[in-house]
């Protein structure tokens, strides 16, 4: 990541509704984004679970002032007719975003795990860097969510049903699975005390990536 700000979205989508989601993300709502002044990147990440379509959406951001800025809040109050159809539709759906204060590593690995965190480690860096040491993790990065930036009320907002908040975002990017467990159990070793109050250590892996420097901006 190349800015000081992220934006992270988790949500469900109903099976009925997963080719439409997925053309929405890919064919319309991540370009809009990152043509957004003050958005670099969007990477979207599938749960890999059988039992529910949940998504996980990581957006980079020159600052976290781009949040509540009037670019960004000029889209969220005039959503696409396609964004109208779908917002309602995502479940579970959690919505953050604010500083990265920690980054550790080079590069980017196909399997992580994204987790909410309620508790930020005292000394996020070194957290960092003791983990982004594990076997097989390309990167590490922690994240701390600004709630007044994320919870202007917008247009977008309105039109879903619920939407929950978090503190923190711990992002451990591995090379494969057993990578990545193994490193989950290091940081419950190493910071049990903000993997104690995290939630479920979901693994997802890579599915859509667009850069602001190669979306089309026509």
């Amino acid at each position: 990541m190349r800015g000081s700000g992220f934006l992270a979205i988790w949500s469900d989508v109903a099976a009925q509704d997963l080719t439409d989601y997925r053309h929405w993300l890919t064919r319309e709502h991540t370009t809009e984004r990152v043509t957004t002044r003050g958005f670099l990147a969007s990477r979207v990440f599938r749960a890999m679970r059988d039992d529910v379509n949940r998504f996980f959406i990581l957006y980079e951001l020159e600052t976290p002032e781009v949040l509540d800025g009037d670019a960004y809040l000029a889209r969220l109050n005039a959503p696409t007719p396609w964004s109208q159809r779908i917002m309602p539709k995502l479940g579970n759906f959690m919505r953050g975003g604010g500083t990265m204060v920690a980054r550790a590593g080079r590069g980017e690995g196909a399997t992580i795990t994204a987790l909410r965190i309620e508790k930020l480690p005292g000394n996020p860096q070194k957290l960092a860097e003791a983990l982004v040491a594990c076997d097989g993790v390309a990167a590490v990065q922690i994240g701390a969510s600004d709630e007044a930036r994320t919870s202007v009320p917008t247009t977008e907002k309105g039109m879903r049903k619920e939407e929950g908040f978090f503190s923190g975002l711990l992002l451990i990017e591995a090379l494969d699975l057993t990578s990545l467990q193994a490193t989950l159990q290091q940081a419950r070793t190493i910071a049990p005390d903000v993997l104690g109050r995290a939630s479920e250590p979901e693994v997802y892996q890579g599915m859509f990536a667009l850069d602001a420097r190669i979306a089309d901006f026509g």
